[in-house]
């Protein structure tokens, strides 16, 4: 499916370290000709961590896609209303946010924006990374796996020795899981062998 004239909203929640591996992503929905509007999560928006300073990731995101970020509740509550997006992606979609999106919980813009997404009856893709995707998260994982309208980037265990219970998308499948979301199907393979990608033994 073209995705020139397509609006994507990239949501990035607070798995910081996992951040990185989507901003090239983002480039590729790009040169695919899709504007992308930029979300972030109030701990990608206001907290410096060991992966980077949050006013950086802001200054990048807004670089690249040539938008200002939706960083606020208020801000993300028209994109249900106006149908600002044809696609909604939350990646990195840590496992407070799959809960919380499971659970029908709305408090935060990532959240807000997912709400509007889905009352459209419009797709909502979601790239895990999570440390408990295979304990505490496991039951909301599948929740949302049964739900209409979203949609999961490939995901595996990233470590399966050192944390046998952490999954996480293979980002450079988004590109491939927005085309496939937005005819309504869900990418094939879906769960995949994530640690190769990572190159642990």
């Amino acid at each position: 499916m073209a995705l020139e004239g397509k609006t994507i909203g990239i949501a990035l929640t607070g798995s910081h370290c996992t951040i990185p591996e989507v901003l090239p992503e983002i480039e590729k929905l790009i040169a695919r000709g899709a504007t992308v509007v930029p979300i972030l999560s109030e701990s990608v928006a206001h907290t410096d961590t060991r992966f980077g300073r949050s006013q950086d990731i802001r200054e990048k995101v807004e670089k690249l896609t040539g938008a200002r970020v939706i960083d606020t509740i208020g801000k993300a509550e028209p994109v249900g209303p106006k149908k600002l997006l044809d696609c909604l992606v939350i990646a990195p979609c840590t496992g407070n946010t799959v809960a919380k999106l499971a659970l029908g919980i709305t408090d935060s813009p990532v959240l807000m924006a997912a709400k509007a997404q889905l009352r459209n009856g419009r797709p909502v893709v979601i790239g895990v990374s999570t440390n408990d995707g295979l304990s505490g998260c496991a039951r909301n994982i599948g929740m949302l796996q049964a739900r209409k309208n979203v949609y999961f980037i490939p995901y595996g265990q990233d470590d399966p020795a050192g944390k046998p219970t952490s999954l996480v998308s293979r980002m450079s499948e988004m590109e491939r899981t927005v085309e496939e979301a937005l005819a309504g199907r869900q990418v094939q393979p879906m769960l995949v062998e994530k640690w190769k990608d990572m190159r642990l033994p």
